[in-house]
């Protein structure tokens, strides 16, 4: 099956699977699935022009295989087994793959993408409809969300929070970009996108709300309309506040959070963020 073949199966369940046809949607479903797995088709993807298109169509026939799927035991068995749908199981990885996982509580579900390379250090959780790309670390306690896109060589650190956006179909997902370093204790939520190079400190937060201060360039950035917050390439963004200006606020002397942009990534940061190679 083409991809769009798939795309139009796809979308022809968008409203619901009608009598009958149970089997052949659960069909194309585990394609779609398979697809996903392989890194073939995404939730969303860069043009040439550096923009990011989300796939709406991938995003819909992953919410097909939750209507589809039957509530199943996993192994083990006992107190220590779960429930969940039988679309959506653990994946199992060969090898041959050159996907490191290491013992100790990380689950990676069916639906996701991981490419060779990626290190995994448990517990770590990677969602349906993810793509994690080349040379990635996500390092314990840290998550990626359903539909996030991860670029090559990013280190997500300790509880890092990488959020899913999968609903509505046509929301952009969280992206981030290749060589990103993502802090510990950093949450990255609501479709925001975080340009190649980018330092996320300890403790960034990066939601739709979130006003991003550039000291650097004297600029402030924000989600405008659909076109979601961005954090330029190379920015370190570290956490801080800005002081409410008017109103009672004002004068109780209250700041609100605001992540400040205090420098552009040079040979310096570079040095202090590179990853162990060794571990790899």
């Amino acid at each position: 099956m083409t991809t769009e073949e798939l795309k139009t199966s796809i979308e022809r369940y968008a409203a619901g699977v009608p009598e009958g046809e149970a089997e052949e949607a659960r069909r194309v479903f585990e394609t779609l699935k398979a697809a996903l797995e392989r890194g073939e088709v995404r939730a969303a993807q860069r043009d040439s022009d550096g923009n990011w298109r989300v796939n709406a169509w991938v995003k819909t026939g992953i919410l097909l295989g939750f209507r589809l799927g039957r509530i199943v035991p996993y192994p083990p068995a006992g107190p220590l087994g779960f429930l969940d749908k039988d679309t959506y199981g653990l994946r199992s990885f060969t090898p041959e793959e050159q996907v490191r996982v290491v013992p100790g509580g990380s689950a990676i579900r069916e639906g996701s993408y991981v490419a060779p390379g990626v290190v995994c250090m448990p517990p770590m959780y990677v969602n349906a409809g993810a793509y994690v790309d080349e040379g990635t670390m996500i390092d314990s306690h840290a998550l990626v969300g359903s539909c996030a896109q991860i670029g090559k060589r990013v280190h997500l650190s300790a509880a890092a929070q990488i959020g899913g956006v999968l609903e509505p179909a046509g929301a952009m997902p969280v992206i981030i970009e290749d060589e990103v370093l993502v802090g510990g204790n950093t949450g990255v939520y609501e479709g925001t996108i975080v340009r190649e190079r980018a330092v996320l400190a300890p403790g960034t937060l990066l939601t739709g709300g979130t006003v991003v201060v550039d000291l650097v360039k004297d600029r402030t950035y924000r989600r405008d309309g659909d076109h979601p917050l961005e954090i330029p390439a190379g920015a370190v963004v570290v956490p801080g506040t800005r002081p409410v200006k008017k109103g009672p606020g004002a004068g109780a002397g209250i700041a609100l959070y605001a992540p400040v942009i205090v420098k552009y990534r040079d040979e310096k940061t570079d040095t202090s963020v590179q990853l162990e190679e060794l571990l790899r």
